[in-house]
């Protein structure tokens, strides 16, 4: 093969690897914000490949669901709002921070709620439904999901790991805390059991500016470990994510075997106008192995009035990177 030859092949090769990166990136590339004023979000990747969006809405009396083939296309699904909020007693405001989730061949969506006579009485429910498709079929009430304390409780999640299945949740643990994540083993999708273990409560500063919270998990299995984000402070500017980690084969009941990072992995980036992200979930790009996270965030610092009153926590995705040790990178300094 001569030079000019061996050349030319070479230019057709770094040209074909260049047009295949941007192919790629293009595949895994999502228009941001990609739902405005939904708060909480949260994607399910089903076994079809369709993608279900459910999270708060501002007016937090109801819960809604969105289908679409694509992530992108979950901008434009229409909403179909699948349960309400009652007019008296428990479940009748604050409906929070819904997580659809796809247990034995059943849909459940778990969600926090508060009671009419007290909005602050805030504890955990369910939902039901056996369609094969959650937007479609009848969801039923399966009332609240009981823990230990009885507390001020909210932002559940669920995961299987070797066989059983873990609820991890944010409640009151003490006088001074607001919030710290409890992790739980279940019976069945609706019922707790065993010892109800606390993993962290805020500690650090970041944790702590105006409120001291711990609360919003979700939870990724990668590279031999358990990863659960969490959010922290206030829903403003201040709000952060931390991240915990435990090794696989370890007791997740142990609260000692929980490792958590000193420092938040995820927070506001002025410079990108990034305000307060949090309240996380992960789910799964298009190409079926690409690692995404899906968050809320404002694109703006000042908030008039009370922040829960802002409704422009915005829905927005990207692309979980990983670093060499194994361990989920954000990107922090990179805008979306």
């Amino acid at each position: 093969m001569n030079k000019t030859v061996r050349q030319l092949l070479t230019a057709m090769l770094l040209a074909a690897v260049s047009l295949l990166g941007a192919c790629t990136a293009k595949e895994i590339s999502y228009n941001n914000p990609l739902v405005t004023q939904r708060a909480d979000p949260w994607i399910h990747k089903a076994e079809c490949g369709a993608y279900y969006f459910i999270a708060t809405v501002p007016t937090f009396d109801r819960i809604e669901l969105r289908k679409a083939e694509t992530i992108n296309d979950l901008a434009s699904a229409e909403p179909i709002e699948v349960w309400h909020q009652h007019e008296s007693g428990p479940m009748t405001n604050h409906i929070w921070a819904p997580e659809l989730h796809r247990i034995d061949g059943i849909w459940y969506i778990y969600f926090a709620a508060g009671h009419s006579e007290d909005q602050w009485k805030i504890r955990m429910f369910a939902l039901s439904n056996t369609s094969e498709d959650p937007t479609q079929g009848t969801w039923v009430e399966e009332g609240q999901i009981h823990t230990e304390r009885d507390a001020f409780a909210l932002d559940a999640t669920v995961f299987e790991h070797k066989g059983e299945h873990y609820y991890v949740w944010a409640e009151r643990t003490g006088s001074e805390i607001n919030s710290g994540l409890i992790i739980s083993k279940m019976k069945n999708p609706l019922t707790l059991y065993g010892p109800q273990v606390v993993i962290t409560e805020p500690e650090y500063e970041w944790e702590r500016h105006t409120y001291n919270v711990n609360e919003g998990a979700a939870v990724l299995k990668r590279n031999g470990k358990i990863f659960i984000t969490f959010s922290a402070s206030a829903t403003d500017h201040t709000y952060a994510m931390g991240l915990l980690w435990i090794n696989e084969d370890d007791d997740l009941l142990e609260a000692e075997s929980w490792n958590k990072l000193p420092e938040p992995v995820f927070y506001t980036n002025a410079e990108v106008n990034r305000f307060g992200p949090g309240h996380n979930s992960f789910t799964v790009a298009e190409d079926g192995k690409t690692d995404l996270v899906v968050y809320h965030a404002r694109d703006y610092k000042d908030i008039e009035g009370h922040s829960l009153g802002d409704p422009n926590r915005h829905t927005r995705v990207r692309v979980l990177h990983w670093d060499e040790n194994g361990f989920p990178d954000f990107r922090q300094e990179m805008g979306d």
